[in-house]
């Protein structure tokens, strides 16, 4: 928003976290925006403060960018974040303004939000709500922002107070709309399900393409080759049709599963249970990966040596929520495998998760003396890696490729065994 010219002002209960921001420092990895957060500090367009009376003074839109995770004792979201943010909001807002959700919430949660800012807003009518769902992918956060694919407004059933919320944010977005981005405007609980929808479904195409793995495994069929065939379908496309490890991070699964909880809770149980076996058959991939290398070692991985390319959950960040290459690491380790595990930016990360698992700077370090090696997260350093580059440093060659990227060909003509899933 800064870098539209806007003046911001961003706001954390994280007294640490502000300090960092403030001085140009970005408490997590994502390309390209680093220099962005500098420029804007620098021009004096962004700031940052724990301060909700300098937040509700200053804003006339107020964005509500709060983490939704899953509750402890269940698949529901938890939303104390959000309810406490606009708690602390609401009862300063002396002056008319737009609140704007951007948070993944399930649906309903608007509404009740709405009738928060109305019961506590001193300025009553006057705070309006409007939910705005980002669609932002990790690794491409700054393109998605300044250049979205769509805007999705979900504007309040008041038609004053609608008219009011969409104006103000098509001036917000009046670069983006000048490119020609859609706007889509809707009521409050439709534009809530956009975005759990669309998470639910680029879901089940991640995990429909690795039960055509499992099915590949079983009859000698080869899994890229089948995902290459359909893609080439207009129907159905290649995006989110990689076979391999599955899909991890701190959106698709936990908001999968909220969705269920929240169908269960109106009532529509039957509608969304097909979502529980697209979380059954990601978290498979997990096991299956581990049932690969062990039997590539002969049945155990007990004083063996294994090395571990990847703990991101995806490349080009250094989230490491629910990572698929963390978890089959660990699962190692508990079985008695001596496990190095490299990461080009989540080690920090990786590290206070798994605090168990050794690390090591390089890929080759980590490969050094190694019984086998799993290409868990799809780095370009590591689908880059040549079978001489390790060969080495290496106590076997063995090489697990579960996320599809390496040239079987080149490394089994190098003297490796080359292993994937889903593909003989």
């Amino acid at each position: 928003m800064a870098d539209l010219g806007f003046e911001v002002l961003g706001l954390d209960v994280d007294e640490d976290r502000i300090a960092r921001l403030s001085g140009g420092d970005l408490p997590f990895y994502e390309p390209g925006l680093e220099p962005v957060l500098r420029r804007n500090l620098a021009d004096g367009r962004l700031r940052f403060s724990t301060s909700f009376r300098d937040l509700a003074d200053f804003g006339d839109v107020h964005f509500l960018c709060v983490g939704t995770p899953q509750r402890a004792d269940g698949y529901a979201a938890d939303l104390g974040h959000l309810d406490a943010a606009v708690a602390a909001l609401a009862p300063l807002l002396r002056r008319p303004c737009l609140v704007v959700g951007k948070s993944t919430v399930p649906v309903g949660t608007a509404a009740h939000l709405a009738r928060t800012l109305a019961d506590l807003a001193p300025v009553g009518g006057d705070a309006v709500l409007a939910w705005n769902p980002e669609f932002l992918r990790e690794g491409f956060a700054v393109h998605d922002t300044l250049h979205p694919d769509r805007i999705v407004a979900g504007l309040p059933a008041e038609q004053g107070a609608a008219g009011h919320a969409e104006k103000v944010l098509r001036e917000v977005y009046a670069a983006a709309l000048a490119d020609g981005t859609p706007f889509v405007t809707a009521d409050l609980p439709t534009a809530e399900l956009v975005k759990t929808a669309a998470n639910a479904f680029l879901a089940t195409k991640i995990s429909f393409i690795n039960a055509m793995a499992e099915v590949c495994e079983a009859s000698g069929a080869d899994v890229t080759r089948l995902a290459e065939a359909l893609a080439l379908d207009d129907r159905i496309g290649g995006r989110f049709l990689g076979p391999g490890l599955g899909f991890g991070g701190g959106c698709l699964p936990k908001d999968i599963r909220a969705f269920m909880a929240r169908a269960d809770e109106l009532g529509a149980p039957r509608a969304l249970g097909f979502l529980r076996e697209v979380d059954e058959i990601n978290v498979r991939r997990r096991a299956r990966t581990v049932e690969v290398a062990r039997r590539a070692l002969g049945g155990s991985f007990a004083g063996r040596a294994v090395a571990v390319l990847g703990a991101a959950f995806k490349p080009d960040s250094d989230d490491v929520r629910d990572s698929p290459a963390l978890d089959v690491a660990a699962a190692i380790r508990a079985e008695g495998g001596t496990v190095t595990v490299h990461d080009p930016r989540a080690m920090a990360n990786a590290r206070r998760a798994q605090p168990s698992l050794r690390y090591a700077g390089s890929a080759l370090e980590a490969a050094r003396g190694a019984d086998a090696v799993l290409l868990l997260t799809e780095w370009r350093e590591f689908r880059e890696l040549a079978p001489s580059d390790l060969a080495p440093v290496v106590a076997g060659r063995i090489v697990v490729d579960a996320r599809n990227v390496l040239d079987p060909a080149a490394w089994r003509a190098a003297g490796w065994t080359y292993l994937a899933l889903g593909r003989p």
